[in-house]
């Protein structure tokens, strides 16, 4: 590693962050000398709604119909989807999750937006010449929010690179994490900061840590309990960079744990198992 450190940050973001998102990367300004410089907003992201929590008593029509839409989608893993839009109006608040639009996000307010229309073929997306040059010219490092899959320019364009968390640990749990780990029983699980290559969930580990499961009745607490671990985890990473003896770890292809396709979700074997398990764990909460 060379000794300058990394300074300045770039935001790769749909149009809005989620809570933990942004209480990430207040952490990391509070807790290092980082400025956040650049946030890459996807401008192709015209129908996610930010700011956005089920305020409703009881679900209506419009509910009804986007329930048919996402069975067409999603199959069996809509049942567990509409369990936790139950959930939502029954009381679940879930403040990690909000949506906040990033405009209006206090700790991003020095920094510059760049709206970005991002090429998508084949699941994968790739960044424009002027947006590559911008976080070449203005970012030393990067940090993945949104955008799906990246390749190309982009992941060298900073110097240290593009970040991205994995809710699991890339050497056990690749691809759907947290959904596969509930469902398999796990008493633990992990989350990664990695440094991108062109590979899905298969590049350098820059930070790593691990939480205990107990007491996550449902899937949606596993994710909170994950999601909690990657707001301390952006620091450590960053941190980690700035240390000059600091070496990322590469994992050897045979050591990259399996690959969970989101299809297996859909099936009624998976699906089923983790509705029942999210409702006996409800049944537990209440008792």
């Amino acid at each position: 590693m060379s000794e300058a450190k990394p300074a300045t940050v770039g935001v790769l973001t749909e149009p809005f962050l989620y809570g933990w998102q942004v209480r990430a990367i207040e952490r990391l300004q509070d807790e290092t000398d980082v400025t956040v410089t650049l946030v890459v907003h996807n401008a192709a992201d015209t129908e996610s709604e930010a700011e956005s929590w089920n305020t409703k008593t009881r679900p209506g029509l419009d509910e009804a119909m986007q329930f048919v839409d996402v069975v067409r989608r999603e199959r069996a893993w809509a049942l567990v989807l509409a369990e936790r839009n139950l959930g939502r109006l029954l009381g679940d608040d879930q403040q990690l999750w909000h949506r906040h639009t990033v405009e209006t996000i206090d700790s991003l307010a020095d920094a510059e937006y760049v709206p970005c229309a991002a090429r998508t073929k084949n699941g994968w997306t790739e960044f424009p010449a002027n947006v590559v040059d911008r976080l070449e010219a203005d970012c030393d490092v990067a940090i993945r929010f949104g955008f799906g899959l990246v390749r190309g320019a982009v992941l060298t364009a900073p110097k240290y690179g593009v970040l991205s968390f994995h809710p699991a640990d890339i050497r056990t749990y690749r691809g759907m994490g947290p959904p596969a780990i509930f469902h398999d029983g796990r008493d633990r699980a992990g989350a990664t900061l990695q440094r991108l290559d062109e590979s899905i969930d298969g590049g350098e580990i820059v930070a790593y840590d691990e939480v205990s499961l107990e007491g996550c009745d449902t899937l949606w607490d596993v994710f909170d309990r994950l999601m909690a671990l990657q707001i301390t985890l952006l620091t450590e990473g960053i941190t980690n960079l700035q240390d000059p003896t600091f070496e990322p770890r590469t994992v050897p292809d045979e050591q990259l744990g399996e690959f969970h396709y989101r299809d297996q979700r859909r099936t009624l074997s998976f699906s089923g198992r983790v509705l029942a398990k999210n409702l006996s764990g409800r049944v537990r909460r209440l008792l």
